[in-house]
């Protein structure tokens, strides 16, 4: 027997009542405790799971601090065999890179060496990437010398600065873990990938600028960052040495762009031929050796060439005497360790995903920020400064067939059996070797073609790159992150106040409704408003704009006489999270004027969150339940339906 209309009609009211109650009665969203507390009880769960045997909740939390109990289990001879040729490959750079980044630091060519040892070793059990490669690199090395010297100058009192630079170093492995315990990654965040490119290519400028020192054999040197400050310092000094009866020993440049020149034909070859990656892996090492050999043979340091002289041998002393919690200084001091932190951060998680990405395994940001936090604490203690994943260090080890993090922990083996041994024939390494090492690292940190990229996609983002890039160059490393930051923070708040808002249109033949902007063939319903609001929050920022863009559409609406007076607006809140009072109180003032005006207000679909506040605040009371929809296509049949009185 057939459906007469009448059943039809009734049995589509009830369905539209029952989607509408559906809406308007959910279960109450979670307080806001449990937002404040549920990332530490999650960064615990697994230890306080009542459903597991003490041991077992016990060896799963364990699990979760230190990775490697999880993948040792499996672990066969035959990737032993691999990330010990990787390890050895990845010594073989990391220890003229350590010294020169040292150097670049502005510390002793053995605490790059040191920071080589400790950190890999606390990351290889528990960090969860398995081919990043730790220890220093050269951005937080400039950072650090062009920070920490603003606290203690190194010229006048070194022991005083490398103590601010163990306390920075302390400072920021606590922030790094509490990032990760607490599940704050959202705030290295803040640092865009386009603030990140422009800082990476600025710093990257930078250093190689400061290279020149070591490279001409310069005596006298800016302690300044900045591009001009430098090329001034550079053409006084250079200026000063020939005039004057100071003599300027050109064998530093000759040495330091013979092997620059070498190194990066190995780079390019090893680049070009995927074979022979272990090229620009040793490359370094054997420059180190040679050049070392030749200053040894020929007496060249005699003749003006600066060399490394004394680097203390043996294992990592304790610095905890020299760490620094009193004075004037503390503040300034957890101030850079932030700092240090975001940046260390950023650098190593874009590292160790790109290479997880490319393996196919998830990395989890919160345990890698706590495994950073924990070898950087690790290390302040044992003479280290702040250490993180280096790109192209991780690039050789991914090269090498690294299986493991055990490949970090072979290169820290390597490294201290260097310090055990070797650090006598380090006396006699030119100075202008480590200046050729560090810039030929630094075409990796300038990616012309990701700036370009950024450009043609977002153009908002490249203003962020293109100021980082700048204020680095020109001002300071501190006032390029900070121009980037703003930028960031600044298109965020520009977003949130000017907020998204269509109108919508039914698309033929289908009961989706799109903005006629973007969909031409969607046709609008005559008397009748649709508009989405896309925004994550209707909030005192952005409330007010919201309301008069609606009042305008409906005079304008208005105005164009074929389509008539608006009778009903709908107002689709699928894309809104939270509303706040200042939200609440511009509805209902929206409300009041359009009721004046003879218009009904309509909410389709309020998400949990927007509902429970609007039912606390009596505002669904005001408009009538009725007149609460789960979809636009609901509110428009009921608008239709309806009989609207005259204003």
């Amino acid at each position: 027997m057939s459906s007469t209309p009448t059943s039809m009609r009734v049995t589509e009211d009830s369905g539209q009542i029952e989607s509408s109650l559906w809406v308007l009665e959910p279960p109450n969203p979670p307080p806001l405790r449990n937002k404040l507390f549920t990332p530490l009880k999650k960064s615990i769960s697994s230890f306080s799971s009542n459903n597991k045997p003490c041991h077992r909740r016990l060896l799963s939390f364990l699990e979760t601090l230190f990775p490697i109990l999880c993948w040792f289990k499996t672990y066969t001879a035959s990737k032993f065999k691999n990330d010990l040729l990787a390890g050895l490959t990845l010594a073989s750079l990391s220890i003229p890179q350590s010294i020169g980044y040292a150097n670049l630091a502005k510390l002793d060519p053995q605490y790059g060496l040191y920071t080589s040892v400790v950190p890999p070793l606390i990351y290889a059990v528990m960090g969860s990437s398995r081919e990043i490669a730790i220890g220093p690199v050269a951005v937080v090395s400039l950072l650090l010398s062009s920070l920490v010297p603003k606290v203690v100058d190194p010229a006048v009192d070194p022991d005083a600065y490398r103590s601010v630079v163990f306390t920075v170093t302390l400072f920021a492995g606590i922030f790094q873990a509490a990032f990760g315990i607490f599940r704050l990654g959202f705030l290295v965040d803040f640092l865009s990938h386009a603030a990140l490119v422009g800082f990476m290519a600025g710093a990257a400028i930078v250093i190689g600028l400061q290279q020149l020192k070591g490279l001409l054999g310069i005596t006298h040197f800016t302690n300044k960052t900045d591009v001009i400050s430098v090329l001034e310092s550079v053409y006084k000094s250079l200026r000063q040495q020939i005039t004057s009866t100071e003599k300027w020993y050109p064998l530093n440049f000759v040495i330091g762009c013979s092997f620059l020149i070498f190194l990066l034909i190995a780079r390019f070859v090893g680049r070009r031929n995927k074979k022979l990656f272990w090229l620009p892996a040793i490359a370094p090492l054997v420059s180190v050796l040679l050049s070392t050999l030749i200053v040894y043979l020929s007496k060249a340091d005699q003749n003006g060439v600066n060399i490394v002289r004394h680097v203390k041998r043996g294992l990592n002393p304790s610095s905890v005497h020299k760490l620094q919690f009193h004075g004037p200084n503390v503040g300034q001091t957890a101030k850079i360790g932030l700092i240090s932190a975001v940046i260390a951060l950023t650098e190593a998680i874009a590292v160790g995903r790109s290479f997880a990405s490319i393996k196919g395994y998830h990395l989890d940001g919160n345990k890698e920020m706590l495994a950073m936090g924990c070898m950087n604490i690790a290390g302040s203690l044992s003479s280290c400064y702040v250490a993180t994943g280096s790109f192209s260090r991780t690039a050789v080890n991914f090269s090498a067939g690294c299986q493991t993090s055990v490949s970090n922990i072979v290169m820290a083996v390597t490294v201290l059996l260097c310090l055990e041994l070797f650090t006598r024939l380090l006396y006699y390494t030119p100075m202008a070797i480590l200046a050729s090492i560090i810039l030929s690292a630094l075409p990796g940190l300038i990616d012309i073609n990701e700036a370009c990229y950024i450009w043609k996609v977002d153009k908002f983002d490249f203003l962020a790159c293109i100021g980082a890039f700048f204020g680095v160059l020109f001002v300071s490393v501190e006032t390029g992150l900070l121009v980037a930051v703003s930028i960031s923070f600044a298109k965020i708040l520009i977003q949130s106040i000017r907020p998204g808002i269509e109108v919508l249109g039914r698309v033929p033949r289908t009961e989706a409704f799109c903005d006629v902007s973007q969909y031409p063939m969607a046709t609008s319903t005559p008397g009748i408003l649709v508009i989405r609001i896309s925004s994550g929050s209707l909030c005192f920022a952005n409330a007010n704009f919201i309301r008069e863009r609606i009042l305008k559409w409906i005079m304008e609406e208005e105005n164009e006489l074929a389509k008539g007076r608006v009778h009903a607006v709908i107002l689709d809140m699928g894309n809104l999270m939270n509303v706040d009072t200042s939200g609440i109180l511009v509805l209902e003032e929206l409300h009041k004027r359009l009721l004046s005006r003879g218009v009904q207000l309509a909410m389709v679909n309020p998400r949990w969150l927007v509902i429970y506040k609007l039912k606390v605040a009596n505002f669904v009371d005001k408009i009538g339940k009725k007149w609460v929809f789960l979809t636009v296509a609901e509110a428009v049949d009921a608008c239709l339906s309806s009989k609207f009185p005259e204003p």
